[in-house]
Parts: C-alpha cells; sequence; structure tokens
C-alpha cells in the first residue's frame, strides 16, 4: 500500500466505521483467504465489485481514492499485460482482478480506521502468544514506525530528485541516492537514540 493510502482516513458513522478494528482486521483476514482460495476470472471481477461495493459505503471520496491508488493501479495494469502474454485473457482477469479487490479492501480499512487503532488491535490480537516470547507492545511498536517511515521516506526521496534537479543533474543515480541513504540512515539513527534513551527495546 502506498503512504498517501495510509493517510486517508475519513471519519464518519457509518456501519464500518463503528465497529472494532481487531473485528475488521478479522474480516480482511478472512475476505483475503477467500479472494486467494476461489479461483475463475468471474469470482475476480465478483470480488472487485463488492470490494468497490464496501469502498462507497464507506463514505470514501473515490477521486481522493483513486488518485492515492493510481501508482498501484498502473502496477496492476502492467502485471495483468504480462499475464496476458503468459498465461491468456482469463488468467490475466483473476490475478488482476484479486489484486485489485485485495487493495480496495485494505483501502476500506484505512478509510474507517485511524492507523493507531489499528496497531492497538495488532498488539491485543498478539497478547496470547506472550508465553512464546513474542512481545506485542514491541511489534505494535515495529508497525508503527514503519507505518510511519513510509510517508517520511518518501518524502526525503522527493527532496533528494529536487535538489538534483536544481544542480542539473536529474539523469545521475548517485545524486539522487546519496544523500538519501545518508539521510534515510541518519534518520534511522536518530529514531533508535530516541528509542534507546525511553529504554525502549533494553533488556531485563
Amino acid at each position: 500500500m502506498s503512504a498517501e493510502l495510509l493517510g486517508i482516513y475519513r471519519p464518519g458513522d457509518t456501519f464500518l466505521h463503528r465497529r472494532r478494528a481487531g473485528t475488521k482486521l478479522l474480516g480482511l483476514m478472512v475476505a483475503s483467504i477467500v479472494v486467494v482460495v476461489v479461483h475463475g476470472p468471474v469470482s475476480a471481477v465478483v470480488f472487485v465489485a463488492v470490494a468497490l461495493g464496501l469502498l462507497a459505503w464507506s463514505g470514501a471520496r473515490l477521486d481522493v481514492t483513486l488518485r492515492a491508488m493510481r501508482g498501484l493501479l498502473v502496477m496492476a495494469v502492467l502485471l495483468g499485460a504480462w499475464t496476458v502474454w503468459q498465461s491468456g485473457w482469463p488468467r490475466s482477469v483473476e490475478v488482476v482482478g484479486d489484486l485489485v479487490a485485495l487493495l480496495l479492501l485494505a483501502t476500506t480499512l484505512t478509510v474507517t480506521t485511524p492507523v493507531d487503532e489499528v496497531m492497538d488491535a495488532v498488539v491485543h490480537g498478539l497478547r496470547p502468544l506472550r508465553p512464546l516470547g513474542v512481545d506485542p507492545e514491541q511489534v505494535g511498536l515495529a508497525f508503527s514506525l514503519m507505518l510511519r517511515a513510509i510517508p517520511s521516506t518518501l518524502t526525503l526521496a522527493g527532496e533528494a530528485r529536487d535538489a538534483a534537479l536544481a544542480r542539473g543533474l536529474e539523469r545521475s543515480p548517485r545524486a539522487r541516492l546519496v544523500p538519501l541513504v545518508i539521510r534515510v540512515v541518519a534518520r534511522a539513527r536518530e529514531t533508535g537514540d530516541a528509542l534507546h534513551a525511553r529504554g525502549v527495546g533494553d533488556q531485563h
């Protein structure tokens, strides 16, 4: 999922908004299994229609959502073209349809659920695994940091690209990648130092 999709939560009072984050996560898991297990182009088209219906029901603005998904949709089209060449139209419709349905379902979750609630649900769901050595809070923190790092990294990439353009080095991969890597590593070290200062990750 793109970074833009992580930030398109829209407050509302729909049926989906009123459901708990854990319930929606479980529903997404079950729906994903069904989409993957059931085969055929017809079922894929049905899944896309149902997912679109759920997304519209959530109150999402389709123009904003589609704009946020444009990169993923382009990838889906390219994947579809390659699958047509390799396996024919029926298989292509199934693969692309299943992928788009999953993207739409996941987007519906982000539209109706704040990221913090999703993280809390992940932590709550992992608590039964604590006797096996799993630390739910640490896992939840890792997910949270990952989600917040995606838009931050993309912002740094955009700044590195603009700096390269300003210097007339838009065709130089080095002019983009080297500053980006340095800044990403510096940001990661700052985050690690801040967590360490708060005692996060210390072994007792």
